[in-house]
């Protein structure tokens, strides 16, 4: 891809056009560092099977971007579930949380974001929702909306801009 988020805020100078995500510390993790695509939102906390649900989908053009509350204590994507956004053709996930098997993932053709890793994964009885509004590092995602991430930031969108 040869886009680059510098470029389309250049191009894009009306801030109600573009949305940056505040840059939180999130960490470039997939083989492919730049991507973009139609947001699918999740809202999930240290549970990874409604990840598993969501990337066992057909992501074609989308980009799954995960509010798991931030939390460093659970990782809620690993290799195997990466491996699986792949097969369903998923552009990219972006976690406000954390990742694990970061190695095996570097080398797959996907793109991931995240705060960080943690070894340790989990599933368990939550509460979860897809596709609804969410909210972190002073940004709301919308499901429809893009998200464009290089190694420079993330941006969102309302229209495709590329």
């Amino acid at each position: 891809m040869t886009f680059k988020t510098a470029d389309l805020c250049d191009a894009n100078p009306n801030t109600e056009s573009i949305n940056i995500v505040d840059n939180i510390g999130f960490k470039d993790y997939g083989g492919n560092s730049r991507f973009y695509g139609n947001i699918q939102t999740l809202k999930c906390f240290e549970d990874h099977s409604w990840v598993e649900k969501m990337l066992s989908e057909d992501g074609t053009g989308k980009v799954l971007v995960v509010d798991g509350g931030g939390s460093l204590k659970c990782a809620i994507l690993g290799d195997r579930l990466a491996s699986l956004a792949v097969k369903n053709n998923w552009n990219g996930v972006v976690v406000y949380g954390a990742i694990r098997d970061s190695v095996t993932i570097s080398k797959l053709p996907i793109g991931v974001k995240a705060l960080g890793t943690y070894p340790i994964s989990n599933t368990k009885d939550t509460v979860w929702q897809k596709n609804i509004g969410i909210e972190f590092a002073g940004t709301y995602f919308w499901s429809d909306q893009y998200i464009y991430c290089d190694e420079d930031g993330m941006i969102t969108s309302r229209s495709k801009l590329i």
